[in-house]
């Protein structure tokens, strides 16, 4: 899995960062959403999984594995 998100998109509700706070974190100065792990563990899938439904933007982007 490679996770990207769309800063462009990203209005900052934090919700990824709620639902899968190891991955997702919120830029201090405006809190646009930031990727901590690109390619998580196959433990945190269905945490990025969920965190890209909830995103009110859809600017979370995921790229499953071959």
């Amino acid at each position: 899995m490679k996770i990207t998100l769309n800063e462009d998109k990203c209005i900052g509700g934090g919700q990824c960062v709620l639902v899968a706070p190891e991955i997702f974190d919120q830029r201090e100065e405006d809190g646009i959403g930031i990727v901590l792990d690109a390619e998580p563990p196959a433990d945190q899938h269905r945490a990025v999984r969920d965190a890209a439904l909830v995103c009110p933007a859809a600017a979370i982007q995921i790229q499953d594995a071959g």
